[in-house]
């Protein structure tokens, strides 16, 4: 592999795409336990000294946006919202100069306490899992009863202006996959803009069977026979959702397809585990310490340099049609999304 070229201020890889959005997973603990993501006892979690700490995160997100041109910081888990430090670590990166658009992937949990404090803290909007709208469904699929405390996040998070409000929904066949309809009807009611995403091979169990997964095109046929969908004609840019506009707009809905239709040419995502990692992309198999280099005393100098050596050696897609592909060791939860 060549080395990476001494390029300031950017995150660019071999194929010339330019990271300009950061995840930034602060835990990998999560208090669901989603089947598709993993067992029901749960994980080996990270031990405290292993991850970083509020200000060692704050540091390299300072050093991605003040000499690597990240424009949009994305905090992720496990579940964000039980890291104790969230609403400090949100109130260093808003102000931050240049100042990143901040947003947060959340199951919602916790949301209806936290949404007012969070947008006050300089959050700007939030992305909200909810794969199901039937109880009994989602306690199955959770293994925790407490739908109707996502609703009330969402409705808290959309009152507090941490819009849009953005719902993921990952479909499941024989699971959810007749859900399809009634969730875009209640995200048309709400005001939310509703995502679907291909189930992915980054659970745990490494049980991930590409015939269980609903496809684009599956849902978009579910959705057709009740809705009229038009292509979305704005660009798309770096989005990983394609669009369609909802009977004629303006409401919108989006379909996330990474196995189907994988968008990797135009990928401009670098990610940071909570135990201070960069992941090039979700998929890869390789990981480059930063922790190790920040405790170490590196200054922020060698901290960008590294980073952008970490981002040269990104591949130029993640190869779930490959067969020689392998799934991740870590799984979803942590990785951050």
């Amino acid at each position: 592999m060549t080395a990476a070229p001494t390029t300031d201020g950017v995150l660019v890889d071999r194929y010339g795409r330019v990271a300009r959005d950061l995840r930034v997973s602060l835990t990998d603990k999560c208090n669901l336990r989603c089947t598709y993501c993993m067992p029901a006892e749960g994980l080996p979690w990270l031990a405290g000294p292993q991850l970083l700490t509020d200000d060692e995160i704050v540091r390299l997100i300072r050093v991605a946006v003040q000499r690597l041109g990240i424009t949009e910081v994305r905090f992720t888990g496990g579940e964000p919202l039980i890291r104790p430090g969230l609403v400090d670590i949100v109130t260093a990166v808003a102000a931050l100069e240049p100042r990143p658009r901040i947003s947060l992937t959340t199951n919602g949990i916790g949301l209806a306490r936290l949404a007012p404090v969070l947008h006050a803290a300089g959050l700007d909007r939030v992305n909200v899992s909810l794969d199901t709208l039937d109880r009994a469904r989602f306690t199955e699929l959770t293994r925790r009863d407490r739908l109707a405390d996502v609703l009330a996040g969402l409705s808290e998070a959309a009152a507090a202006g941490l819009t849009p409000v953005k719902l993921n929904s990952v479909l499941m066949r024989g699971v959810n996959d007749d859900e399809a309809p009634a969730l875009l009807r209640f995200a048309l009611a709400h005001g939310y803009e509703l995502r679907f995403i291909e189930q992915m091979p980054l659970d745990a169990q490494h049980r991930w069977d590409r015939t269980t997964m609903v496809t684009a095109d599956e849902i978009l046929a579910s959705l057709a026979g009740e809705f009229t969908l038009t292509p979305d004609q704005a660009e798309r840019g770096a989005a990983p959702a394609e669009t369609w506009l909802v009977d004629g707009g303006p409401a919108r809905v989006g379909v996330i397809a990474s196995v189907t239709r994988p968008f990797c040419g135009d990928c401009d995502r670098t990610r940071l585990t909570a135990d201070g990692q960069v992941r090039a992309c979700l998929f890869a198999t390789e990981e480059s310490d930063l922790r190790g280099a920040l405790r170490a005393g590196a200054d922020d100098a060698e901290l960008a340099r590294r980073w952008q050596a970490a981002m040269w050696g990104k591949r130029a897609g993640h190869g779930i049609d490959d067969p020689s592909f392998l799934q991740p060791a870590r799984p979803m939860s942590a990785i951050g999304g």
